[in-house]
């Protein structure tokens, strides 16, 4: 038996904390949900439909959605990525992502995903209360020095419960997460005007360096390049966009 992702399509619609989504082969949406529709801030599928992550996101998230989908594609199972995504104000939030390709006959013809909010009470499911908590504080702090004892004292965990339940969910342990909420708002922050040693020191980073190393060891370039990268591909999407 197959499933059409339009009965699945209509089934997220009544779940507003679950974004949903499906793409053909070459990452262009198919099917989307109303949560979607209101994060977009758009009326319709129509206008989502047969585009490209990074023709309907700001491109301080949409880099990362379409090198998931790349992998996706190519055979790739993604659980519970923590990542940031864009919420009905416009403002970004984190969610957990999951996505599966599309296989029929052998091959793969797309990708199917999901979005769960993580910064709204009930984004995860009610055993995982105390591992919501301790995001939150690290969404809210993770510019400043977080003590692993703050995040004990949070959950009421110990330091191995802790870590454990971490990995089961996030994939990361709290360390890593934090380190990804840092980079990731970096990233964000990088399409900016701010200066690259003003965007390290407000992301937690002691100096420059270690904002640098720990940049690229996450997205494979310095935060500089990424920059220079993500502002030269704004530049050709808009020449094209003129074109049109």
């Amino acid at each position: 038996m197959r499933i059409d992702p339009a009965e699945v399509e209509a089934l997220f619609d009544a779940i507003p904390s679950v974004l949903f989504f499906a793409k053909d082969v070459d990452g262009r949406y198919t099917h989307v949900n109303q949560t979607m529709l209101r994060r977009l801030g758009v009326r319709s599928r129509g206008e989502v439909i047969g585009k490209r992550a990074d023709e309907v996101y700001p491109a301080g998230l949409s880099a990362a959605y379409v090198e998931q989908d790349a992998r996706v594609l190519a055979g790739e199972v993604i659980e519970n990525v923590m990542e940031l995504h864009l919420f009905a104000n416009r403002q970004p939030g984190w969610c957990l992502s999951c996505k599966r390709p599309i296989v029929m006959d052998g091959q793969i013809v797309g990708l199917i995903g999901i979005s769960r909010d993580l910064g709204q009470r009930g984004g995860l499911e009610g055993e995982y209360e105390p591992l919501r908590l301790a995001l939150d504080y690290l969404n809210t702090h993770y510019g400043q020095n977080v003590r692993m004892q703050t995040l004990l004292d949070i959950t009421g965990f110990s330091l191995s419960k802790l870590e454990r339940s971490f990995r089961k969910v996030f994939q990361m342990t709290p360390q890593q997460v934090l380190t990804r909420l840092r980079i990731q708002m970096a990233m964000h922050l990088l399409h900016g005007p701010d200066s690259v040693a003003t965007i390290g020191q407000a992301c937690g980073f002691s100096d420059q360096s270690a904002f640098t190393r720990k940049f690229k060891a996450e997205t494979g370039m310095a935060p500089r390049q990424y920059r220079l990268q993500t502002n030269a591909q704004r530049a050709k999407r808009n020449l094209l966009s003129a074109q049109v």
